[in-house]
């Protein structure tokens, strides 16, 4: 490293007098973590004696952010200067050379309930909401929400604890009320590629009367989140003044729940659960009920899909999770019920953001073509939801939105959701295409979601809008040896190539017997 200059090495002070540096804003993105970059030689990194991955307390100005601390040991960074990166400066809201301080952040003491729990010990409700305030306020590090999360997962978290876990979500948030009841929401559990129902049922209860504020989540392992797929179809990043505005026009929305931060704990947790890949029951009934309790909902229809190669994958499972659900929607003031659902293959022909789009626009325009298997599905969960929050009598509530749906009523609700949240666009899958073929003449004999899905997402989605594949077969299917099982869509030809080599390396994931 090069000397520091005499004029830059002299010790900078701040407005009060304190020891500082200058902020650079580095434009490096280190996901939710926000990270304070030093230089080896710092006068403030040696005075404090900070250490790499150290937790750091940065001032700037009015604004403080816990970072971890990265030293630099290259003249990527001048003398004088700290370096953040973008969820750092986006925290700290500084401009570049604004003075800044480092200083030792207090120790963070609910750290200790995340200790006992990996112990084997219980928590209350005053230890999770202590975690829970820290999760928010940003004062772990990413190995420590790694280490809360591995705490509860597979069955370390009983019923009183998720109770008491989601309560802290909510609490920590925002919670929204509306001047109408029932207050509905519909959500599926994952786990099955295409699925796309939640528009369509959202469209339904709306054009029904019902109020049906929906926040949905960008897909966490999937090639698609129901907010990927609408926001091909109309913008999904509302604050939390123009969602209420949209519902309170049209009865009901599709946003993304990232935007309106109900449940900020819940964000921050799942960014830390998809690279570990935790399956954890607790968690996953704490961050959906804890959205659905700070959007407001009163009455809330959970969609379970079961199969061998879904998210949950057995009968028994689907019980628990079920019982789990709904004890817990009651603690927190919901009314939930679940309906279980066929996971063994997918729902309509599109995976990706706008080929699942363009399925739920074919549904609700009505075209001949549009897929039977997502149509029925959404009109079942939406008549359910109908019966459940007094539209509709017991048994009659298929009718009603099978109704809603044929006539069009549903069709000009989304049209009119769309055009309030910013306008509605037609989505487009993606130029570059290749079949896969059926090796050999036969039946459909199983589908392998999961691999089904990697497909789609080496293709490029979600983050490629367009890509993708499109299902040509389902279970039962007859097809001739060639004939094509799935075309795969993609922006780029690498990607292209790198799905079609990934798919042909595995054993059939459509398999034709």
């Amino acid at each position: 490293m090069s000397a520091p200059h005499d004029a830059a090495s002299r010790t900078a002070r701040d407005d009060d007098g304190h020891p500082s540096l200058r902020l650079r804003r580095l434009g490096i993105d280190t996901h939710s973590e926000p990270v304070v970059y030093m230089r080896a030689d710092c006068h403030v990194c040696r005075a404090e004696g900070f250490t790499a991955r150290e937790r750091v307390e940065v001032h700037a100005g009015t604004r403080t952010v816990i970072a971890t601390l990265s030293v630099v040991t290259s003249d990527l960074l001048a003398p004088g200067e700290a370096g953040v990166s973008e969820a750092a400066w986006a925290l700290l809201d500084a401009r570049e050379g604004d003075a800044v301080r480092a200083l030792h952040p207090a120790p963070v003491e609910s750290l200790a309930h995340v200790r006992a729990k990996l112990f084997g010990h219980r928590l209350d409700g005053a230890a999770m909401r202590a975690i829970i305030d820290d999760v928010v306020a940003r004062r772990y590090a990413d190995i420590e929400l790694a280490a809360f999360v591995a705490a509860g997962a597979g069955d370390r978290l009983d019923v009183d604890e998720t109770v008491a876990l989601t309560r802290a979500m909510v609490d920590v948030g925002q919670r929204l009320s509306w001047p109408r009841r029932p207050v509905c929401d519909k959500h599926c559990v994952g786990g099955l590629p295409g699925n796309r129902t939640t528009p369509i049922v959202v469209a339904i209860a709306a054009a029904s009367g019902l109020t049906i504020p929906k926040t949905s989540s960008r897909a966490i392992t999937s090639p698609a989140g129901t907010a990927d797929a609408m926001e091909t179809l109309a913008p999904v990043d509302l604050d939390l003044d123009a969602m209420r505005r949209v519902v309170e026009r049209e009865g009901g929305c599709v946003v993304w729940g990232g935007a309106v931060r109900l449940s900020p704990a819940d964000d921050i947790l799942i960014g830390v659960e998809r690279p570990l890949d935790l399956d954890s029951e607790g968690q996953l009934v704490a961050s959906v009920l804890s959205k659905k309790a700070a959007a407001g909902s009163t009455h809330v229809l959970i969609d379970m899909p079961v199969g061998p190669t879904a998210k949950v994958r057995s009968d028994e499972a689907a019980a628990s999770l079920v019982s789990r659900l709904t004890h817990v929607g009651a603690a927190v003031g919901l009314r939930v019920e679940c309906l279980v659902t066929d996971g063994t293959q997918p729902v309509g022909r599109g995976i990706g953001p706008a080929l699942e789009a363009l399925d739920v626009l074919a549904v609700l325009r009505n075209a001949p073509d549009a897929p039977t298997d997502l149509r029925s599905r959404a009109t079942a969960l939406a008549g359910r939801l109908l019966e459940i929050a007094g539209r509709a009598a017991p048994g009659d509530g298929f009718a009603l939105a099978a109704r809603t749906l044929a006539t069009g009523a549903a069709w000009r609700k989304f049209a009119a959701i769309c055009d309030a949240q910013g306008g509605l666009r037609e989505p487009r899958a993606a130029p570059l295409t290749q079949e896969v073929v059926a090796p050999r003449a036969g039946e459909i004999a199983a589908i392998d979601n999961r691999r089904l899905a990697r497909v789609a997402k080496l293709a490029g989605a979600p983050l490629a809008r367009g890509a993708g594949l499109r299902l040509h077969r389902r279970l039962g299917d007859r097809v001739a040896k060639d004939e094509p099982l799935y075309t795969v869509h993609a922006e780029a030809r690498g990607e292209l190539a790198y799905a079609l080599d990934y798919a042909g390396r595995q054993a059939e994931i459509v398999s034709v017997r």
